[in-house]
């Protein structure tokens, strides 16, 4: 019996899809009656809730696909379209799906077609899922509530689609070691640390108002906006007003556009001022980079970390930014970098205590995740303005080398990017008269494993090791 002789000719047949983003459900439906040969328009797709066709047979049952049937044909461009759209809010996307699969039977090119309407909407369900998606990624925000087994995280989000479930595993890995709760109108999401928990739909009311964690939030925000950059238009599509409401950030953005002329005109007086002569010390240049708020990391909720070693020292190490820890503890290098960085001196017979070492940038970037403060890198421009201590510490120590870890380490010593694998282990000429070596950053090497943290490691090694022979050369009369 052929797939045409298996199913009644005009029969419509109406598929019930247990929720409304079960796309796994949808597709070996689909699968089915595509084999069986059942046409577009015998077919209803009814989420629920949904009401089906008029016409069709509620109570029969789908067909089974003969054993003869051929294997159903899929783009991968098809498939990767579909993935999206079928998490769409358009109630008829089951039924376009199941239409360009059908096409694809007969017509295998038929998603290249840029011209034709049911391709191009589809690639529009997709575009706007993935929007949606992201929106869910930037615009949620947890606040704190206090549970008797400890801390709990609360966000409210209104999805425009069906994305909260495919969008779990995002959530779950950005914040592992949180306990917290997504809630939305079409559902929620539950985290203990170890078990995805699914709940019922939730109204806003059921979500915390705010927390201690938002008044922080507010300050890194402020710190960060710039005045000159503002484009009110792209900053508006990029962030629609709809998710104000839930951002503790936006009640800042009106007063902040307001202010913006008023702050650009500042920062261009303070760029044009004459920072005059540096410090005369280390002491004072410890003391003046406390004050420092040229750029937008100075006025984080953190505190700038000076140098530390031999004030005549003839090696200068050079890190990128501090740490975590090193915020903390106000010192350079001693968290896990520093930690691994001081193995691998040894190793070499480079002795830090004889060493002078610093930070191209003076104060922690980091980002909140939660209470947890995440390291970002600089942007260029940060560290051009920090060159300003930085070559304050050179022309007081005199470093006769200066071992430079990581690209923003050598734009500091710099003033411009440089390739570490092009200038590793070779001596540059600074205008001083002393030489500057560049070589990885050791967090590099932290996010290594197996072979190519080996690999990575002996060329820190080789590094340090040719680093501690040019400077027993230079120390030679």
């Amino acid at each position: 019996m052929t797939a045409l002789q298996h199913v009644r000719p005009h029969t419509h047949y109406t598929v019930q899809l247990p929720r409304s983003d079960d796309s796994t459900f949808w597709r070996e439906r689909a699968r089915a009656l595509i084999q069986c040969d059942v046409p577009p328009d015998k077919v209803a797709w009814v989420e629920p809730g949904g009401s089906g066709d008029l016409f069709a047979s509620d109570g029969m049952r789908l067909p089974e696909p003969p054993a003869d049937a051929p294997p159903v044909r899929a783009s991968k461009r098809y498939l990767s379209l579909a993935k999206n759209a079928a998490l769409h809010s358009d109630p008829a996307r089951f039924a376009l799906l199941y239409r360009l699969l059908w096409r694809l039977q007969r017509s295998p090119r038929i998603m290249d077609d840029k011209a034709d309407p049911d391709v191009r909407r589809v690639e529009e369900l997709d575009k706007n899922v993935r929007r949606d998606s992201h929106k869910m990624h930037a615009f949620v925000r947890f606040r704190q509530i206090e549970e008797q087994d400890g801390e709990h995280y609360v966000a409210w989000f209104e999805p425009e689609h069906h994305i909260l479930r495919a969008n779990a595993g995002f959530f779950r890995r950005r914040f592992a070691s949180m306990r917290w709760s997504i809630l939305t109108p079409q559902g929620t999401l539950h985290w203990d640390g170890e078990t995805m928990r699914e709940g019922p739909p939730a109204q806003k009311a059921d979500a915390p108002h705010g927390d201690p964690v938002e008044d922080l939030w507010r300050t890194y925000y402020a710190s960060i906006f710039n005045p000159a950059r503002l484009k009110v238009g792209a900053m508006l599509s990029e962030m629609p007003r709809k998710y104000w409401k839930n951002l503790p950030e936006a009640a800042l953005i009106p007063e902040l556009i307001a202010g913006a002329q008023q702050r650009e005109s500042a920062m261009v007086a303070a760029g044009e001022r004459d920072d005059g002569v540096r410090p005369e010390s280390l002491e004072a240049i410890g003391e003046a980079i406390q004050a420092c708020r040229k750029c937008p990391i100075g006025c984080l909720e953190n505190r700038a970390v000076m140098g530390e070693g031999a004030s005549d020292a003839a090696l200068m190490i050079v890190g990128e930014q501090p740490g975590d820890q090193e915020d903390q503890e106000g010192r350079p290098f001693v968290g896990p970098a520093g930690q691994l960085l001081d193995m691998h001196l040894e190793r070499a017979g480079i002795d830090r205590g004889q060493a002078y070492v610093t930070n191209a940038v003076k104060h922690f970037k980091f980002t909140m995740r939660g209470k947890r403060r995440l390291h970002q890198s600089p942007t260029a421009k940060e560290i051009d303005t920090c060159r300003w201590w930085i070559e304050g510490e050179r022309e007081l120590v005199k470093p006769k080398l200066v071992l430079a870890m990581g690209a923003s380490a050598a734009r500091g010593m710099l003033g411009k990017t440089v390739s570490i694998s092009k200038v590793r282990g070779a001596p540059i000429p600074l205008e001083d008269g002393s030489e500057l070596w560049v070589t990885a950053h050791p967090s590099y090497l932290l996010r290594l494993d197996g072979e190519a943290r080996d690999k990575q490691a002996a060329l820190f090694d080789a590094d340090l090791v040719a680093v501690r022979e040019r400077l027993a050369e230079l120390a030679t009369p």
